[in-house]
């Protein structure tokens, strides 16, 4: 995934020659700044913030110690990734975005403010992989307040799990989290727009196992359409002369042509087919006029 800090990422280790001058006298002078004591890290990040906060932005020597900055402090980083092991990003993906939320705490940073560094950096590069998760890897789109619930719900899954030893019910999330139930129930209807499955992807690489999901999905059954049309004319039917609805009958529950059933009730074939006719216009008014 490119990024403003995929350069920065890629960047080979900065040698530490060119900022002894900006070390500490108490400080070592290794050659690998990665290689640095925890602490001795802690005090050059404090140094190369104030020198960074003294240079102009672009130069050339401001942008050599912020990019010292990041090489250092990308541990922070890998730190804060670890807490999305669980989702299916790619993790240099994650580590490109929390990069970016490492940059911008750098320079957001004031030396004046009395804090640590990374308690300052830590909450801006969580929050820029959340801002990812939220913003870049739902299926479809979902409002924002679904987002959120949905990160809500989970914790409340994860706790009542472990009381209940079973999976809770929405009744028993709405009451735990003081929600209504339907809230929750939305709420678990859109946590199933996070990830989609492709309709091609197989279900066992068994031949006589299930084929692809897009071929186990039912399809409309046409014949559903036609339980509104018979509901629609039994009373219909039911008010027709009884020899109307016989003729009917024979017709189309029999299957007799109008031959036969004019044998049957001692008429012609044309009588019949007149006789048929009106009583089918007469239900099709009726169905229209509804």
């Amino acid at each position: 995934m490119p990024t403003p800090t995929g350069e920065l990422l890629a960047a080979p280790t900065v040698p530490a020659g060119r900022i002894r001058e900006l070390l500490p006298a108490d400080l070592p002078r290794g050659e690998d700044l990665r290689e640095m004591a925890p602490a001795d890290a802690r005090e050059l990040t404090r140094v190369l913030l104030r020198r960074l906060a003294a240079l102009e932005e672009g130069t050339r020597e401001y942008s050599y110690v912020r990019n010292t900055l990041v090489e250092m402090n990308l541990s922070l980083v890998k730190f804060a990734v670890r807490r999305f092991t669980s989702h299916r990003e790619p993790r240099e993906d994650l580590l490109q975005v929390g990069a970016v939320g490492l940059v911008k705490a750098i320079d957001r940073f004031d030396p004046d403010l009395g804090v640590e560094f990374t308690t300052f950096a830590m909450p801006t590069v969580l929050g820029e992989l959340r801002r990812h998760f939220r913003d870049t890897t739902w299926a479809v789109h979902v409002p924002r307040r679904l987002q959120e619930l949905r990160i809500v719900l989970a914790r409340a899954q994860e706790k009542l799990s472990q009381e209940l030893d079973r999976a809770p019910t929405p009744a028993e999330l709405a009451e735990h989290l003081s929600l209504p139930v339907e809230e929750v129930v939305e709420g678990l209807t859109a946590a199933n727009g996070h990830t989609a499955g492709s309709l091609d992807l197989g279900g066992s690489e068994d031949e006589d196992g299930p084929g692809a999901l897009g071929e186990r999905l039912g399809g409309e059954d046409q014949r559903l359409s036609r339980v509104e049309d018979l509901v629609a004319l039994k009373p219909l039917v039911a008010a027709l002369p009884e020899r109307d609805r016989l003729i009917l009958s024979m017709r189309f529950c029999e299957d007799l042509t109008q031959s036969q059933i004019g044998a049957r009730l001692g008429l012609s074939q044309m009588h019949v087919s007149r006789l048929l006719s009106r009583t089918l216009r007469k239900l099709r008014e009726g169905l229209v006029g509804d």
